[in-house]
């Protein structure tokens, strides 16, 4: 099979799936209705191949200063069986991906291991910096995207869709796992049971489990947990229902809110950075400096949400006006299929980025109005 199908791109196929190119790999698009796909993951529960993502696990005595080094974050405050959400930038502060990394437990005494997370398109070019950036400490990397799949269950059903796959006494593993934390769960499919790496965070704002196996084993377990899912609403999802589930819950999308030409205060990511650690990190000067600037950066623009006034929905690269002059652009925007309104993130300048600042965006020739709100757009009750 080439390299960039998943390994789930059969069972795909079978269910009727559209694919379409993202990252380098043929993903399913949508399989009936983007629409009721998307409903499904806010009223019941959704299936995600998430397989194109990369793996990277990081361990040695030097594992934790290393990550320090090489991201913005403290991973080294991380606890073991927790996760953080971190970026990794360039010398200028530039955005070279953003990722989640997982503190694991250390079968070595005096070592530590963490598994990192980088998107799709970006998961070679993060595994390669993070090689470059290893040099000098004692650290062991192993890049383990391409034995790797990643089956995300998404959805306030979510739970009680994996509890039908862990034993008994395991429940209180899955119960009990907190949001950004992650723990080794026993799983009956297929007809054996299989120890794997489940993790409780998501892209879509909902509640819901991110499941780590391998390859041979993820047609099993996609099969199991589509099964088990049947009385509880449970659907196949593609990239067109986690696309506008992540917008609304106000989530960027790398290679349209964050790229190398944006930094982290303009992308409102600031608390991500720690400038409070003691060691030095790759982009620490740049990102001192352009904290001290002021919010905005040196662009002078924000990223912020917008809603819209009538139907029509602003897109990405759209223009976006104030008295006519141009303030900024467009970067993510459809119609909210939860909220019944269109939605966009968008990067303005500064002084037209307050809540409530009324814009236009012109929408292929016509000029929209369209309101500066906070982010997220949809928050799901706890």
């Amino acid at each position: 099979m080439p390299d960039n199908y998943t390994a789930l791109y059969e069972q795909h196929k079978k269910a009727g799936a559209s694919f379409t190119d993202f990252g380098g790999w043929q993903m399913p698009l949508k399989y009936e209705s983007e629409l009721a796909e998307h409903h499904a993951v806010r009223k019941s529960a959704g299936l995600f191949d998430l397989s194109h993502m990369g793996e990277v696990w990081v361990s040695g005595p030097e594992a934790a200063a290393f990550l320090d080094y090489a991201l913005v974050g403290k991973l080294s405050a991380v606890a073991v069986g927790k996760a953080k959400y971190s970026l990794i930038c360039n010398t200028d502060g530039g955005i070279i991906d953003d990722l989640i990394t997982y503190r694991r437990p250390s079968p070595e005494e005096g070592a530590d291991k963490y598994l990192v997370v980088p998107n799709a398109g970006n998961a070679k070019v993060v595994a390669a910096a993070l090689l470059k950036r290893a040099a000098g400490f004692d650290v062991v990397m192993e890049d383990a995207s391409a034995e790797t799949s990643l089956i995300a269950v998404q959805g306030p059903n979510a739970e009680a869709i994996l509890l039908t796959l862990v034993p008994a006494d395991q429940h209180a593993l899955v119960t009990g796992l907190k949001y950004y934390a992650a723990v080794e769960v026993r799983l009956t499919f297929d007809g054996g049971t299989l120890d794997l790496l489940l993790a409780r965070t998501g892209y879509t704002g909902e509640d819901g489990f991110e499941i780590y196996v391998p390859n041979l084993d993820a047609p099993g377990l996609w099969e199991a947990l589509l099964e088990a899912g049947e009385g509880h609403g449970l659907i196949p999802a593609g990239l067109a229902a986690r696309d506008s589930l992540r917008l609304e819950a106000g989530m960027p999308l790398y290679g349209n809110e964050l790229s190398i030409h944006v930094n982290a205060y303009t992308a409102g990511l600031g608390p991500v950075v720690s400038l409070a650690k003691e060691s030095d990190f790759v982009g620490r000067e740049a990102l001192t400096s352009i904290k001290a600037a002021g919010v905005g950066s040196a662009l002078g623009q924000k990223l912020v949400g917008l809603k819209g006034a009538g139907r029509r929905a602003a897109r990405a690269h759209y223009s976006i006006l104030k008295d006519g002059s141009l303030i900024g652009e467009v970067t993510s925007g459809q119609p909210s299929p939860t909220l019944g309104y269109p939605v966009a993130m968008a990067y303005v300048d500064v002084e037209h980025s307050e809540p409530g600042t009324i814009v236009e965006v012109d929408l292929r020739g016509r000029a929209e109005p369209f309101e500066v709100v906070p982010l997220p757009f949809y928050k799901r009750a706890k």
